[in-house]
């Protein structure tokens, strides 16, 4: 009898793994289809902009919509650059933004590795109440922002820009959760090597902490590229104004209809220098927003 219950149990379990393989590989191929799909959804707005900022002003206005550029209009790029001093507005993007990333990843290194390392009276009192301020509408700080930096002098100014954004409490919050993952017995080996605790920090946790580190570096620059409030209340002046502010203005600056290929064709490049840096980051991005969220 436990023999023939044995045979009836193998055949039923030979029976079903093709039927569970059949699953999962539909299963799989609904998912990358899903996938595809949501892909082609992302991608479609920058395919727009793309073939847009190569049509003339006809084909740009024309209904139904043309879907492809003919012809080529390659001019439309050094024509539009000539009209504003986009260089300009380019290169105060690129201080922004590299000022912005290179605050958040040393402010929030030095302040996470306090608060998931060192201990000190008050440490998670404190923690979370920084983690509070994360709950405060940014736009209910500009006005006191605004009258600070009035104060300093800093209105119009590269320092005025970026300092009030170079330290974020979620920067602070994702470093934290990831250097909690790393082994204490790495730090104590080298507690008994002799390293103090900045010492600890710089040789053993910074070079362990490298993909969470990148993906705040993506995250902060992408931000500090595409700020948009802040630098339209801080900037005064046309030299220090961003692309984002240019393009904005630049919109409606030549009368009342819009040159949509002249605007796409500035546009198109201001997206290229975010393209590139999460395309050059996105492995340790991908990695670094993994692992920030396995331990508590």
């Amino acid at each position: 009898m436990s023999t023939v219950l044995a045979d009836r149990t193998k055949r039923g379990r030979s029976a079903s793994a093709p039927r569970a393989r059949a699953r999962r590989a539909l299963a799989s191929a609904l998912t990358h289809l899903l996938m595809l799909a949501l892909s082609i959804v992302m991608v479609v707005p920058f395919i727009s902009m793309a073939t847009t900022s190569l049509m003339t002003m006809s084909q740009a206005y024309s209904f139904p919509p043309a879907i492809w550029p003919n012809p080529f209009v390659w001019a439309n790029y050094p024509e539009a650059l000539a009209l504003q001093p986009f260089g300009r507005y380019f290169m105060n993007s690129t201080v922004l933004a590299i000022g912005v990333t290179a605050g958040r990843v040393i402010n929030g290194a030095l302040a996470a590795y306090a608060f998931s390392r060192l201990v000190f009276p008050g440490r998670d009192l404190i923690f979370y109440a920084y983690l509070g301020t994360m709950m405060i509408p940014e736009h209910v700080t500009l006005i006191p922002l605004f009258l600070i930096l009035n104060a300093f002098g800093w209105l119009d100014s590269y320092q005025g820009l970026i300092l009030p954004f170079a330290v974020t409490a979620f920067g602070v919050f994702l470093l934290r959760q990831f250097f909690i993952t790393i082994p204490r017995e790495l730090e104590e080996a080298a507690v008994i090597d002799g390293c103090g605790p900045f010492g600890v920090f710089w040789r053993v946790i910074l070079p362990l902490a490298k993909p969470g580190l990148a993906a705040l570096a993506v995250l902060s620059f992408v931000s500090g590229w595409n700020m948009f409030v802040w630098p339209l209340i801080i900037a005064n002046s046309a030299n220090m104004r961003t692309i984002v502010i240019g393009i904005a203005q630049f919109q409606g600056a030549y009368g009342a209809i819009t040159n949509w290929p002249y605007v796409m064709a500035v546009s198109t490049l201001a997206v290229i220098p975010t393209l590139g840096v999460f395309f050059f980051g996105q492995r340790y991005f991908v990695q670094g927003i993994t692992l920030s969220g396995l331990k508590g």
